[in-house]
């Protein structure tokens, strides 16, 4: 019995095959971080702290840009 899974091992592992699969994750999560980051620079003079807002959406993915969306558009306005 044979327990071990090695790197000869992916080798066998068709990722074209898994692409309908995880494709539409990125797109969502790139989708989202497109529009966080357009909300943010066209209303950049009412928002506070920019850059670490920017940071955050782009670094934090997909967690950034719905943090953004909820917390960050609390700006002065």
């Amino acid at each position: 019995m044979n327990l071990h899974y090695g790197f000869d091992d992916l080798k066998d592992f068709d990722i074209v095959a898994m692409l309908p699969i995880i494709l539409p994750f990125f797109l969502i999560g790139f989708i989202l971080v497109l529009l966080a980051l357009i909300d943010l620079f066209r209303n950049r003079t009412y928002r506070q702290y920019v850059l670490v807002w920017t940071l955050i959406i782009v670094l934090v993915n997909p967690i950034g840009p719905i943090l953004y969306f909820i917390i960050g558009r609390k700006g002065k306005e």
